[in-house]
């Protein structure tokens, strides 16, 4: 801003870019600010990784338990529609897709072989 003659000033603070000491001041102030900006960021790392040694899991708790998730695999390997089991447990259909995408093997090879057996 310096090269095309834009200078800063303002009101309230008496900071003014035309002036060497006002140059100076802007300078401090945007290098403290950056100082606390990278404080923050340490003690956040520093507290998230206490939390973890601690044992603490971050996020929030998966709204579908282990036993559910194989429950799904289940029905969907013996031909129910990903939409209605999305219902069903009250997830989204996108939840449903990311933990049994369509090109998984084994639930689509068992969703055809049954319902070649259903045809027969």
């Amino acid at each position: 801003m310096r090269e095309k003659g834009v200078n800063f000033r303002s009101l309230t603070d008496s900071i003014d870019t035309s002036t060497p000491m006002g140059r100076f001041f802007f300078h401090v102030m945007g290098a403290l600010a950056e100082m606390e900006r990278e404080l923050i960021v340490e003690r956040t790392l520093a507290g998230l990784a206490a939390a973890r040694a601690q044992g603490r899991i971050g996020g929030r708790r998966p709204k579908l338990t282990k036993e559910q998730h194989e429950q799904i695999a289940r029905l969907i390997k013996n031909g129910h529609d990903r939409k209605q089991l999305a219902i069903i447990y009250d997830i989204g259909i996108s939840t449903i897709y990311r933990y049994h995408p369509v090109g998984d093997i084994q639930a689509e090879e068992t969703t055809r072989q049954t319902q070649e057996n259903e045809n027969r």
